[in-house]
Order: structure tokens, then C-alpha cells, then sequence
């Protein structure tokens, strides 16, 4: 079973093409948000599952396949993290932040500066001020992302960053929570 995408771009979209191409996207780390939202919906109507209940299980399993692939690729690309990893992936550079955490010097005094002002932060205040700190340093590195992927196209050089970007989007989790319990004390009676 074969899908088109519209009769713009008659060609047959195929499971094992890569997200970019599924999605009919330039392979790039700046990306509409609203272009690949658009694409996304389009083709969710497309292989919805329920459009081939007359055709029967089998044509159905297809479509849930597809559904699924769709999906999954969307989930990918549409957040700046996981569509630069995945970047860096297609491009024979794979991020193996399980096994590989290198990072800068300069880098890992920074998080255990953020880990010291973390546990030192009693106040909403203190919490908001590195929350501020980290949200800044992400808007950076994604500037930064950018300039190394769709400019220099350096996917070694983006794969540090991107470590970099996953250890600060979990310390902007752990702020957020932070700031949620202060939230909750302080909203007691």
C-alpha cells in the first residue's frame, strides 16, 4: 500500500524514508512549526486506519503501520532537541548519550554551578532567577544548533551541543518542579 501526499507531489511516500523526506521537508534544523504541523494532520487523515475499514484487517494493519511511522517521525522533528539528534544521526554522527558524555570543561563546572544554585534555591525568586539563566543558555544553544547544522553543516561539532542541550532541558524540568513545590507551600494555609 502506497501513500500520496497530494497531486502537487504525485510520488509514493515510502515507511522507510527518513522524517524529512516522509514529511516532504528540507532536512535542516530550522523548521516551520506550523508548516510540519499542516503536513503532520494532512497525512494523519490520510492513513488513518479508519479510512480502509472497507478494504479490510490487513489494509488496516498498513494504515496503523503508517499511522504509527507518521507519528513517530513527527514526534522527532517537531521539537528542536530530538530533530537536531536526529540530525546529527542521518548525518553518521549519532549523539550515544547513553555511552558517550563528553562535554566541555567549561561545560561541567556550569552544571555543577546550576546544581549548587539549585539546591541553594529556597525562594521563588531564586528558583525564577536560574530558571531565567537556563532558559537563556537553551535559546543560545538552539541559535548555535542552527548555525552549526543548516550553515556549516559541522554535525560532529553540533553533537556536543546537543548533549549539552539534553542536560539542560532536564535541569529546566527539575526548575520547573522546583518552582512547582515552592508554588504549593506557599499556597498553603
Amino acid at each position: 500500500m502506497t501513500f500520496e501526499m497530494d497531486v502537487a507531489q504525485p510520488q509514493a511516500l515510502r515507511i522507510d524514508a527518513d522524517d524529512f523526506a516522509l514529511f516532504r521537508l528540507a532536512p535542516r534544523f530550522a523548521l516551520d512549526a506550523g508548516e510540519l504541523d499542516v503536513r503532520w494532520k494532512a497525512m494523519q487523515r490520510q492513513v488513518h486506519p479508519d479510512r480502509f475499514a472497507a478494504e479490510g484487517a490487513a489494509a488496516q494493519r498498513v494504515a496503523m503501520q503508517w499511522a504509527l511511522r507518521v507519528n513517530e517521525a513527527y514526534q522527532r522533528l517537531r521539537l528542536p532537541l530530538t530533530r537536531a539528534a536526529y540530525l546529527c544521526e542521518l548525518h553518521g554522527q549519532p549523539i550515544r548519550a547513553d555511552d558517550n558524555t563528553a562535554m566541555s570543561p567549561a561545560f561541567l563546572v556550569r552544571q555543577m554551578a546550576w546544581r549548587e544554585a539549585l539546591d541553594t534555591a529556597h525562594t521563588v525568586d531564586a528558583v525564577a532567577m536560574l530558571a531565567s539563566e537556563v532558559s537563556a543558555l537553551e535559546k543560545h544553544i538552539h541559535h548555535e544548533l542552527g548555525v552549526l547544522l543548516d550553515e556549516r553543516r559541522d554535525w560532529l561539532g553540533a553533537v556536543e551541543q546537543v548533549r549539552e542541550l539534553m542536560f539542560i532541558s532536564r535541569l529546566a524540568e527539575v526548575i520547573h518542579q522546583r518552582s512547582d513545590a515552592l508554588d504549593q507551600v506557599l499556597s498553603m494555609p
